[in-house]
């Protein structure tokens, strides 16, 4: 094994045991009963609330989570592929409430910051002494005229759930071949920014395997994307006649849909599409909103050392939702603060001075069967924000025998099984 694999495999273990065993001694115990509700069940809300116990067992730690079964995004692009099967994305609660946190299954309707308390869809409130608010992303369905909520029920987006992703998965399986994919992929900030071009390359293998004569169009609202030399080269390896990208300097940006006919405008061309799949702009979740947390960016302002929002005191932002600088939307990431959070959260309920953390982020991506890239880095708080520690990451080199993405391919399963594990087990 070379050095710059063991330096990986070595990485991962580390990002996924990060936070609760920092490296930094325990603060001193808070208070018995000390409160703290976790908003959001994904990878950085679960997360944080498995840390506070693990942590603490005297905080009462509540999860507040509106899905009893959480469909998870990494890997989910698998499932479109005809890859994976859909309930193998979609992990339930129970070892969460075995570790003695409360799960409450309700939306967070609103917050009120002065009187400190979650009030719920059916009415209940939850009290707390912090506040965690995970969110996740939201969609600006404004942004594109003739796409909205109602839209998405035709054209699906399949980035936030479960539902979404098995109307894509079955429009594509009800395609005729020789049919057109029309995709699109968001300006930034957005989840997981190389996950959209993995979803271009994964529909590009179903189309290539299974609708030979079809054709994907990829619209972009970018010139440039994270790890952009990596996926073009593999496309062209790959899916040389079958996927085309379109940048935003050739006309990638959409300018308007309509459902009816599956008809997508951008100010250079018209495209008709046989399945279509819109991913709008994001934002922070509904819930940063209604808490005062999100700014005019629509994104959510953090310390970087306590994740305490800027905006509002006793709330703290992880995940998606937080404006993180050069730290990446994505689910290892959002792992890596829930627990370095909670270390923090915990010290301050003590009334101790947190420390600076570290967070880490490792993201793989699924081109085709046996052949996966990634890209891994640390990230700690420079001037207010999160900068990427130098040196610290690496990336799939670009001329890579297929060997080597195979193996990164077998890590990558090997991650999503580690994680989910840790997080939902």
């Amino acid at each position: 094994m070379t050095a710059s694999r063991t330096h990986r495999r070595t990485f991962i273990k580390s990002a996924l045991a990060a936070g609760a065993a920092a490296a930094f001694p325990m603060p001193a115990l808070p208070a018995d009963g000390a409160r703290v509700a976790v908003v959001g069940g994904g990878f950085a809300g679960a997360s944080c609330a498995r840390a506070l116990k693990a942590i603490d067992p005297r905080l009462n730690v509540t999860l507040i989570e509106s899905e009893r079964a959480y469909t998870v995004l990494p890997a989910s692009n698998s499932v479109l592929a005809g890859l994976r099967d859909l309930p193998q994305q979609q992990f339930v609660y129970d070892g969460i409430a075995k570790a003695d946190v409360k799960v409450v299954t309700a939306t967070a309707k609103a917050i009120d910051p002065q009187t400190r308390r979650v009030t719920l869809d059916g009415g209940d409130t939850i009290a707390y002494d912090r506040l965690v608010l995970a969110p996740g992303i939201g969609l600006q369905w404004d942004a594109i005229p003739g796409y909205d909520r109602a839209a998405a029920d035709i054209i699906p987006h399949a980035w936030k759930d479960a539902l979404q992703i098995g109307t894509l998965r079955r429009q594509l399986d009800a395609m005729d071949d020789g049919g057109t994919v029309v995709m699109s992929v968001p300006v930034s900030p957005s989840r997981c920014p190389p996950a959209p071009y993995e979803r271009a390359s994964l529909i590009a293998h179903f189309l290539k395997t299974k609708r030979p004569r079809s054709k994907l169009i990829v619209l972009d609202s970018k010139d440039n994307f994270s790890l952009q030399r990596l996926f073009v080269s593999a496309w062209k390896e790959l899916y040389p006649d079958l996927l085309e990208w379109v940048p935003l300097s050739s006309g990638g940006k959409i300018a308007s849909v309509d459902v009816t006919s599956r008809t997508i405008k951008t100010d250079f061309e018209t495209y008709r599409a046989d399945v279509a799949n819109i991913i709008p702009p994001q934002k922070a979740g509904e819930i940063a909103v209604l808490a005062g947390v999100a700014d005019r960016t629509g994104w959510c302002p953090i310390d970087p050392v306590t994740f305490e929002s800027k905006l509002q005191p006793n709330i703290h932002v992880i995940g998606d939702a937080a404006i993180a600088g050069a730290m990446p939307k994505s689910a290892a990431a959002a792992n890596s603060a829930g627990k370095l959070c909670a270390v923090g959260l915990v010290k301050l309920l003590a009334g101790q001075p947190p420390q600076e953390p570290e967070l880490s982020s490792a993201c793989y991506n699924l081109l085709a069967p046996g052949y996966a890239i990634s890209q891994s880095g640390r990230y700690r708080p420079v001037g207010g924000q999160f900068m990427e520690v130098e040196g610290a990451g690496s990336t799939s080199p670009l001329d890579a025998p297929r060997s080597r993405r195979n193996e990164e391919a077998d890590m990558a399963d090997r991650w999503f099984k580690d994680i989910t594990k840790e997080v939902f087990g």
